[in-house]
């Protein structure tokens, strides 16, 4: 039997609520977007990965609604273990595609995997939904450094520094963070935050890999001292008592990017059509969870044991847009913890691309200078939504790069079709801006860095072979109406 089991409970409930069902003719239920063709598909049948986090939520909900049913898709959902097994078997071709995190298809690009298989990112799942957590020890000891330093949001790793330093002093151990991957957002962001207080991610603190259904049974056992794990692990454990939530992704950079739809390369040019079909199903889910109503339904579905498998209230929190930071207090508002359709949230912007290609550079995981503008684009393959986008009537993007940083609140993008698109805040915490017009002066900005290529040498690749699409930026200026 292929595929999960799908409710029809759940089918005809969350397509009548959004519309999109039409009982007419004869009262057989069918959806209302009109004929797809199913028999020019190059491929039906599907396995599709995922890591049992909430953002893995569209391939969940386009299941088990018909979404990709309704394109006449046939698809599998394997839960894996972990990011390396999602790259490993997408690449061999054990998967057909995977939930897939955002610079994986970066890395693939840059040549830097294990594999020499490019991945492109067909899609963007989302907007933020990671956080920090510490264990229960760590931060007991950052509240005798400075309690009130851990009341402020955001809050900064200052009070951590001088545990740091203090602990240096006294000739203690250094201590243990965990991410998920090495060329994970999870890392980015805690190097960025570990950063900005002037911590060096790779002299003060050590950074191991975990797999994210392992981080609450490691931080328990205290083999680490906390880690950047997306939701719900970190709800979990709060609620289980043995972490404390810091900071979370959307605090440290308002609507960051974080999970994709990545396929290889190849199997993108040999299946254009069943991508393409992919794509609109995976959109269609994406508009779904965004409404406030289906949210606690969407918990009860990742909540199963062929998803995440964990309590429905660890995800109702996160998805209901609040989070507990510490044991036995209450829940906070946190308004756009997880985005999964609006402000452009699936378009898979070539800026953001770029700015994970300036990680790779700033922390020494690429050693070779690249045309960073082309890597981008091989990455990142907006066509396939900009397509999508406008059969289903929805507002998109003309551009590809926007700058980061420049928006405190929602604003409009004037470069869009065929209205201009309302789009999220962007700063950063600590008032950093990215420019994609100069991502080499972007580099520059930071105090805390290990680059294994001189930034001249990158400035001068870089601007010897400038892309159109950087050009095609500099006429639509920052993108504000």
């Amino acid at each position: 039997m292929r595929g999960m089991k799908r409710s029809g409970a759940f089918f005809l409930a969350g397509m009548e609520r959004f519309g999109m069902v039409d009982s007419s003719a004869g009262g057989r239920t069918r959806l209302s977007l009109g004929k797809r063709p199913g028999d020019e598909l190059e491929q039906r049948e599907l396995t599709l990965g995922f890591v049992p986090l909430t953002d893995c939520a569209p391939l969940v909900v386009a299941r088990e609604l018909g979404l990709f049913a309704d394109e006449h898709l046939d698809v599998t959902l394997s839960r894996e273990p972990s990011w390396a097994n999602i790259r490993d078997k997408v690449m061999m071709g054990a998967l057909d595609g995977a939930q897939m995190l955002a610079g994986m298809p970066v890395a693939s690009q840059l040549g830097i995997t294990a594999v020499r298989r490019p991945l492109i990112a067909a899609l963007s799942l989302g907007l933020s939904g990671n956080a920090i957590t510490v264990s229960r020890r760590l931060f007991a000891r950052l509240r005798e450094q400075d309690e009130a330093a851990l009341a402020r949001r955001p809050c900064t790793a200052d009070s951590l520094c001088a545990l740091i330093d203090a602990d240096r002093q006294a000739g203690r151990p250094p201590l243990t963070f965990a991410v998920v991957y090495p060329v994970s957002s999870h890392n980015y962001e805690l190097r960025y935050w570990l950063a900005a207080a002037g911590i060096d991610p790779d002299r003060d603190v050590r950074i191991v890999v975990i797999p994210p259904p392992q981080m609450v049974a490691r931080l328990r056992a205290g083999e680490i001292d906390g880690f950047c794990v997306g939701e719900p692990w970190n709800s979990v454990a709060v609620q289980g008592g043995h972490g404390h939530i810091l900071m979370t992704s959307d605090q440290l950079w308002r609507h960051k990017p974080e999970k994709v739809l990545g396929v290889t390369q190849e199997w993108a040019e040999r299946h254009p059509l069943t991508l393409r079909a992919l794509v609109r199903a995976l959109m269609r889910a994406g508009q779904w969870l965004d409404d406030p109503a289906h949210r606690e339904q969407a918990a009860r579905l990742l909540a199963r044991s062929e998803y995440i498998g964990v309590k429905e209230a660890s995800l109702r929190l996160p998805l209901g847009e609040q989070l507990v930071y510490d044991p036995g207090t209450p829940a906070v508002a946190h308004p756009d913890f997880n985005v999964f359709q609006r402000h452009a949230a699936m378009f898979p912007w070539r800026s953001h691309a770029l700015w994970f290609i300036t990680q790779l550079y700033r922390w020494g995981q690429v050693d070779t200078a690249h045309d960073m503008a082309a890597v981008a684009a091989a990455a990142y393959r907006p066509e396939y939504y900009r397509e999508a986008a406008e059969a289903l009537g929805w507002t998109y993007p003309r551009i590809d790069y926007k700058p980061e940083g420049l928006h405190a609140g929602d604003w409009q993008l004037a470069q869009a079709m065929p209205e201009p698109l309302s789009m999220g805040a962007d700063v950063f915490f600590d008032g950093g801006r990215f420019d994609p017009h100069d991502p080499v002066g972007y580099l520059e900005s930071f105090a805390v860095a290990a680059p294994r290529v001189t930034l001249e040498t990158l400035r001068h690749m870089n601007q010897s072979r400038p892309s159109s699409a950087a050009h095609a930026l500099g006429k639509a200026g920052d993108g504000t109406s």
